[in-house]
């Protein structure tokens, strides 16, 4: 059987609304991306933070949750970090964190999207049983991923992968054959003021983005 494993990357966030305190903007957009992993079935999930950042993780994460601590906020580095032993969160077995290795494949996805759809990640996943390499773009942007999946272990013309920065066609450009990459369905994220207006109120979830948004007076 084939072993799945999505990480949320909770890296620095690059905007908070006004009249919000940053801190608590990005935990309710970890927290909410936390909470979509949870209800994915046929795969695990997981969590990717820096040292300074485990705060974050220990405050959103569920029970048992790994946690993998990487030296840097990329995509390469959680997929390295993919290879070894994680620190999960208390309480969890020796037996769980055991189970945890081994994947054929990971998916990182942003950690600024509350309001994904789990169907999106399955659609950056599902490339990855003829290709070595998926990424999804941000909707409504100029720039960015939403995330990237790979098959284990990871290519080697694997290029860093800023997913505040690189496109599909960066992506694209360093493959060695076309074939070997898939671009997949996008969706937007919280990175400024126009991002706001893309959110809809008719989806479920996102509820702590949404709770905090609407005590500012920015959602109703």
């Amino acid at each position: 059987m084939v072993r799945r494993l999505v990480v949320a990357l909770l890296a620095p966030v690059t905007w908070t609304p006004p009249e919000i305190d940053p801190t608590d903007w990005r935990t309710a957009l970890a927290e909410d991306v936390v909470d979509l992993l949870a209800t994915l079935s046929e795969v695990e999930t997981a969590v990717a933070v820096t040292e300074a950042d485990r705060w974050l993780a220990d405050a959103v994460v569920w029970p048992g949750t790994t946690v993998h601590e990487i030296p840097r906020p990329t995509v390469e580095a959680v997929l390295a970090s993919c290879g070894r032993t994680a620190r999960p969160s208390p309480p969890a077995s020796v037996g769980r964190v055991e189970a945890r290795r081994g994947y054929d494949q990971v998916a990182v996805v942003a950690g600024d999207a509350p309001d994904l759809p789990g169907l999106t990640i399955g659609k950056l996943l599902r490339p990855l049983t003829t290709r070595p390499m998926a990424v999804a773009p941000v909707t409504g942007a100029d720039a960015g991923l939403l995330g990237a999946a790979a098959r284990l272990p990871v290519p080697e013309w694997l290029p860093a992968l800023d997913l505040d920065r690189v496109v599909p066609a960066a992506v694209r450009a360093a493959v060695p054959r076309p074939g070997d990459l898939a671009v997949t369905a996008g969706w937007h994220r919280l990175r400024g003021p126009a991002d706001l207006a893309r959110l809809d109120p008719a989806l479920a979830g996102w509820d702590a983005t949404r709770t905090l948004l609407a005590g500012a007076g920015i959602l109703r």
